[in-house]
């Protein structure tokens, strides 16, 4: 146990400033997204291109490729919300039946599709493991992008299986923040449920 925290206090003390600029992106993003803000993808896409930045110079060319993913759900979410009045107005609401069907469709043909290019073209050590994180957290950011609770969830059960896995890859500012994610996903959830319930209240208001 003692070796470990000397571990992280060493890798806390060597993390590089532009580590700790991802960092502080990532958690300002996610605070905003709580709060259903739209510019919270400005600082997730700052902190996706920061962190790959980190992550090339650690050498972990498959993890790049996966936040490839996160950068271009993040730009689509952005683009979604600021472009189409629709979506501005667009209230929170529960996941459908048919957008059950999406989202089982991308965890499950995520993670075969990457654990085959983890498999087949990386030497990772960890390719179900990295494929089951990816695959979810895709899930995920699409209901973030069309405002649906259930995103909270996704992304947790991600964060969930992250941990770990950061933890053996030696980024334990990363592990850090991704813990501190999942628990503000737990606030996040919350939070777009009051926010759901005040949306009901003012439409029967309305009628």
């Amino acid at each position: 146990m003692e070796e470990i925290l000397n571990n992280i206090f060493h890798a806390l003390k060597e993390t590089s400033w532009l580590e700790r600029f991802s960092v502080i992106c990532g958690i300002i993003q996610v605070l905003l997204s709580k709060n259903n803000k739209v510019s919270n993808y400005l600082f997730g896409i700052l902190g996706i291109i920061s962190g790959m930045m980190v992550l090339f110079t650690a050498g972990l060319y498959a993890e790049i490729a996966l936040q490839i993913y996160y950068l271009v759900m993040s730009i689509y979410g952005w683009w979604f919300w600021m472009s189409n009045k629709t979506a501005k107005e667009q209230p929170i609401s529960y996941t459908s039946k048919s957008e059950w069907k999406i989202v089982l469709t991308i965890v499950f043909a995520g993670f075969l599709l990457f654990y085959f290019l983890l498999r087949s073209i990386t030497d990772s050590d960890v390719p179900v493991w990295d494929a089951w994180v990816t695959s979810t957290a895709w899930a995920g950011m699409w209901l973030l992008a069309k405002r649906k609770i259930e995103n909270w969830i996704l992304l947790n059960i991600s964060n969930l299986f992250a941990i770990p896995l950061l933890i053996h890859k030696d980024l334990y500012l990363f592990a850090a923040l991704t813990t501190f994610l999942f628990v503000i996903a737990i606030f996040g959830f919350l939070k777009w449920k009051k926010i759901m319930q005040s949306q009901n209240a003012d439409q029967l208001n309305f009628n």
